[in-house]
């Protein structure tokens, strides 16, 4: 009866502490604990070890999630045998993470298709592993919430929202030409950022060709001249993997009805 009493207790008390994991598995860590002979402090410990490991893995989820990527893409998943433009090495030293440390940028530019957003995925999913802070936005629709929160008059606790964030994820900057409103505001998150938080933007432009999306000469070059301070550039010229699998896929329905 003691012995019951003890476990709903000790049940009860693991709830309230918020140890679900503890509460989980102590039962089972008590009999290999007693098979092994193991001390009372070995079970404190591994039970302790359990619960740490699961409250992280629960908090990289949470900042995964919240970071609100379009896709989960990895490291691994990416093969830079087919895109042999791109600098294998500098990839791996970004996704230490090292660059968000020291508050610099991340320009992936290239052709259309050659991966650049996948490897935006997997530098901010290796930050959310890290225990960083990460939000994801395609470009254009970071500018249409920054102009609907500037008609809400909440524009200013949205960029301190985003201010808040270790590293912020521009993706496809120069597919859709901005509003002079919506460089400007695109301007503004940029300018904050700099030397405060890291950034990675992809675009398939080259530099001397932002002006056509941002409107202006003046404010492209300090853009530009806050974006390329401290930055590391990844350039990403091979084909298209798009096109590429789309070729593919052809050929082989040519060969296909050929042969009917």
């Amino acid at each position: 009866m003691a012995e019951r009493k003890a476990t709903v207790l000790l049940e009860h008390s693991l709830k309230q502490l918020k140890l679900p994991t503890m509460l989980r598995d102590y039962a089972s860590a008590a009999a290999v604990c007693g098979r092994e002979n193991a001390s009372f402090e070995t079970f404190l410990l591994r039970l302790c070890e359990r619960e740490l490991a699961d409250r992280q893995q629960r908090a990289t989820e949470r900042r995964i999630k919240a970071a609100k990527f379009p896709t989960l893409k990895t490291i691994e998943g990416f093969r830079f045998d087919a895109q042999p433009s791109i600098n294998e090495t500098l990839v791996h030293e970004l996704l230490t993470g090292e660059f968000i440390d020291r508050n610099e940028n991340v320009l992936l530019i290239g052709n259309s298709g050659t991966g650049k957003t996948h490897l935006a995925t997997a530098l901010g999913l290796a930050a959310c592993r890290e225990g960083r802070k990460v939000r994801f936005f395609a470009v254009t629709g970071l500018v249409t919430r920054l102009l609907e929160a500037r008609e809400d008059r909440r524009l200013e606790r949205l960029v301190k929202q985003l201010g808040r964030q270790d590293l912020l994820i521009l993706d496809e900057l120069g597919y859709v030409p901005f509003t002079k409103a919506g460089a400007e505001l695109l301007f503004e998150v940029v300018s904050r950022a700099y030397e405060r938080q890291s950034l990675v933007v992809t675009t398939n432009l080259p530099f001397e060709q932002w002006p056509e999306v941002c409107g202006s000469q003046r404010l492209t070059g300090a853009m530009l001249d806050r974006l390329t301070h401290r930055v590391h550039i990844v350039e990403a010229n091979g084909e298209s993997y798009r096109l590429r699998d789309s070729q593919r896929r052809m050929r082989r329905k040519s060969r296909a009805a050929s042969k009917d």
